[in-house]
């Protein structure tokens, strides 16, 4: 039986439409979703996420895809999606799936929220590996070994539209577009402007640094998060606090979370306002989430941020200033 090595996925730099243009650029949409690499061999799936650890167990419904690739052993690039009832991508809707891994509570997940699994990009087919290849022949050898099924597709790309797909994009609520060049390899591991993501709504990563205790109906619960993001020195900065987009559950999961995280001290590399740092319950910064924010302060603080999820398919060091400029600075990432 053929061995498929181990790989870490290629990742996209954020830029904007203006850095893509071309007949050298191929262009897909972006899905709101968790992102995976999929191990097919022996008749079975190991899924495995963005960081390295295994999340087979919680999409038991991709196994099926076993029987797609046509005998071949092969390593797949893509995106795990959750829809909702219009059938757009859902961060939201995937949260319980992202964290679940009892089988009879899967099971029932299964049956109310069933993911798709986007593939994008093939790395390896049975003893080769072809990451060395062009974009152009891995999408060909991506769409020629793997069929459309039950909960996995292969979605279209898009030569020398960027503008026009963005357009589209938009219009069907998704999140935007990954611009890759045609003649780009796929790099494990490395983030590139070979590919090249432009987004439609102001998402961002953040490291959970401390939270404030909640008043009224939130009494005895948490009220708000303190976030932060490390900078490229490796400091960890206060970028902003986000008490809105929470649901009760979200509440309490987040404070079962955190309570063994506690520690006496602040964990950021500079001062947190003295309004936001009262009362705080400082933690140690392990736990990593995503905001939706309207824009970015010129001193990189993030303006009405409202909570997504936990990201448990990030690292706290992926969490990065990089990903939030304030005005006038919005090549910033594309250029570096």
């Amino acid at each position: 039986m053929v061995r498929l090595p181990a790989y870490s996925p290629m990742l996209a730099q954020l830029g904007t439409l203006t850095s893509v243009q071309g007949a050298d650029w191929a262009v897909e949409m972006k899905w709101d979703g968790v992102r995976a690499l999929a191990y097919v061999e022996g008749g079975a799936v190991r899924l495995m996420s963005r960081n390295g650890k295994e999340i087979t167990p919680a999409y038991p419904e991709l196994q099926l895809m076993a029987g797609a690739t046509g005998g071949h052993a092969v390593v797949l690039d893509g995106e795990v999606v959750a829809f909702d009832e219009a059938g757009r991508p859902s961060f939201e809707a995937l949260q319980p799936r992202m964290h679940q891994r009892n089988p009879a509570a899967v099971a029932e997940l299964v049956r109310a929220v069933p993911v798709t699994f986007m593939a994008f990009d093939l790395l390896h087919l049975d003893g080769d590996s072809v990451i060395s290849r062009p974009y152009t022949e891995r999408r060909e050898l991506l769409e020629g070994t793997l069929t459309p099924g039950y909960r996995w597709e292969v979605p279209v790309w898009f030569a020398d539209h960027a503008s026009r797909a963005f357009d589209s994009s938009r219009q069907l609520g998704l999140e935007g577009v990954v611009c890759k060049r045609m003649s780009s390899p796929y790099r494990p591991g490395r983030r590139s402007g070979e590919w090249t993501k432009v987004k439609n709504v102001r998402t961002v990563e953040v490291v959970i640094g401390g939270w404030k205790p909640g008043g009224g109906r939130r009494s005895g619960m948490i009220g708000s998060l303190l976030l932060g993001a490390y900078d490229p020195h490796g400091r960890l900065r206060y970028v902003g606090h986000v008490g809105t987009g929470f649901t009760e559950a979200m509440l309490r999961d987040l404070g079962e979370r955190l309570a063994p995280l506690e520690r006496r001290e602040p964990a950021f590399d500079e001062e947190v306002p003295r309004e936001h740092s009262r009362d705080a319950h400082w933690v140690e910064p392990q736990v990593v989430g995503e905001v939706q924010y309207a824009e970015v302060t010129g001193d990189g603080r993030l303006r009405h941020p409202s909570w997504r999820g936990l990201r448990p398919d990030r690292e706290p060091a992926e969490a990065g200033t990089a990903e939030i400029r304030p005005p006038g600075h919005e090549d910033d990432a594309a250029a570096g």
